[in-house]
């Protein structure tokens, strides 16, 4: 569907789920895709199976929430293709389930650290790779939790929240310069996150919540995120969009 041919991309969180989903559709669809996550053998994994598949790849051990980590993968990508024109932030955690008053400071900072600083740290070193290739587009994965609230996940929510917020102030600044910054939304997901961690009652109450009846795939998130980063959304900036199955519309 799309053609990013001649493009490097870096997906963080891309060992597993949604990032190994936005990875596997970016390489078969032209681009060299930097494969990053914090376990180097889930980065692995994906990496051979987009050579197997004949597409162009790497994989990078990152931490996110280290910055100097992120500079480090930025620099790796424009040593081994010579620039970068597409980046997907996607690397997240869940956290600890408490109310706020219970909600416990290490679990805060942990959740805040990946979720929201690791975008920063992305956009930090992602767009002025960005500049030097001439242009570029950025998406930002962040949530349904970032325009709603949800019980007993205030880290999670407020740092969804904030990746908007630095998604339209990224998408300000840099729009004259040629890079686009969007956010997507997704509902509840099928990811390893949630399948291996809930039983199936809890699945079954999760995809209750949607209208549509049922949670989303990964591949659906990835038909979205890859749009946005082709030319096909020229002129789609700044944006937040969904994928939930009506979720929010209620």
């Amino acid at each position: 569907m799309f053609d990013f041919t001649g493009k490097t991309a870096i997906v963080t969180g891309a060992g597993s789920g949604i990032g190994e989903a936005i990875a596997l559709e970016l390489a078969a669809s032209g681009a060299f895709v930097v494969v990053s996550d914090l376990d180097e053998e889930a980065a692995n994994r994906v990496v051979a199976m987009i050579l197997d598949r004949g597409g162009k790849a790497e994989g990078h051990a990152a931490d996110v929430s280290d910055p100097q980590a992120m500079e480090r993968m930025v620099a790796f990508a424009e040593a081994e293709t010579g620039g970068l024109h597409l980046a997907v932030n996607n690397a997240g955690i869940g956290g600890p389930q408490n109310p706020v008053g219970e909600y416990p400071l290490d679990g805060w900072k942990q959740v805040i650290d990946v979720n929201l600083n690791g975008v920063f740290y992305g956009l930090r070193y992602q767009i002025p790779a960005m500049e030097r290739a001439g242009g570029g587009a950025i998406v930002n994965i962040a949530s349904i939790l970032g325009s709603v609230g949800f019980a007993n996940a205030s880290a999670y929510v407020a740092a969804k929240h904030g990746v908007l917020g630095l998604t339209k102030t990224a998408a300000m600044e840099y729009s004259a310069k040629g890079i686009r910054v969007n956010a997507v939304g997704p509902g509840f997901i099928a990811t390893p996150l949630l399948t291996k961690n809930l039983e199936q009652e809890v699945l079954d109450g999760l995809a209750a919540l949607h209208p549509i009846g049922r949670i989303g795939t990964s591949e659906e998130v990835s038909a979205l995120t890859c749009f946005l980063l082709s030319e096909r959304a020229s002129f789609i900036t700044g944006s937040y969009h969904l994928v939930d199955g009506a979720y929010t519309a209620q």
